[in-house]
């Protein structure tokens, strides 16, 4: 009830529900911009609640608070397709400040046209284009690209692009992931001011060179 204070002194209009299964009762009834789920909650767990959430609406935004901090636990929020995980305890002020910076980011998720160094990127064709010259992706190479530019300049683990992409990070998807890496290097690499970094068992980043 204090965090939900902090929120509506934001301006945000917040709904509580003390448990899982009225939070799907809520949800079911009302149209939300945002879930904050604690896992532990009764009745119906975080997990199972994003689960069911997920089943019908892909587009909502999921932030789980849970002093539950194993890797496991992070991934498997990340195949429920969260998008935040945020460990207790947290200062409220952080919080508002990861709300506030994802609506932003989900304003620009709908642009399906990037402009990476000096090339184009269009996701919802699947082509990039450089020079005049275009060449087209496959729907798993345009799915990884995209987590790339979305996170241009940071490192996006391995686990999560495995778990978001394929939904399995088993070793014939890690290696089918290397070979995804290659061919968009290899689609990439006529545009010089382009780098795409891959840090061995860690993750990958796409990184733009800016004196190129």
């Amino acid at each position: 009830m204090l965090l939900k204070r902090f929120l509506d002194v934001e301006g945000y209009d917040v709904t509580y529900a003390n448990n899982g299964v009225i939070g799907w009762e809520l949800f079911d009834a009302r149209v939300f911009d945002l879930i904050l789920l604690d896992i532990n909650m009764p009745e119906m767990n975080g997990f199972e609640l994003a689960h069911k959430i997920r089943e019908t609406n892909s587009n909502v935004l999921i932030f789980f608070l849970t002093d539950r901090t194993e890797k496991n636990d992070r991934l498997k929020g990340f195949s429920l397709k969260g998008n935040d995980y945020i460990p207790k305890p947290f200062y409220p002020e952080e919080l508002i400040a990861k709300i506030k910076e994802r609506f932003e980011y989900k304003e620009k998720e709908t642009q399906r046209q990037f402009l990476i160094g000096k090339t184009l990127f269009d996701s919802n064709l699947s082509i990039v284009t450089y020079n005049g010259i275009s060449q087209s992706l496959t729907a798993r190479q345009t799915e990884i690209l995209l987590l790339l530019v979305q996170n241009m300049g940071a490192m996006v683990e391995r686990e999560i692009i495995l778990k978001k992409i394929w939904g399995h990070n088993s070793n014939a998807n890690s290696l089918s992931l290397n070979v995804q890496i290659s061919y968009l290097r290899k689609k990439l690499e006529k545009d010089q001011s382009i780098s795409i970094v891959s840090l061995k068992k860690k993750g990958v980043y796409l990184y733009v060179h800016p004196s190129i």
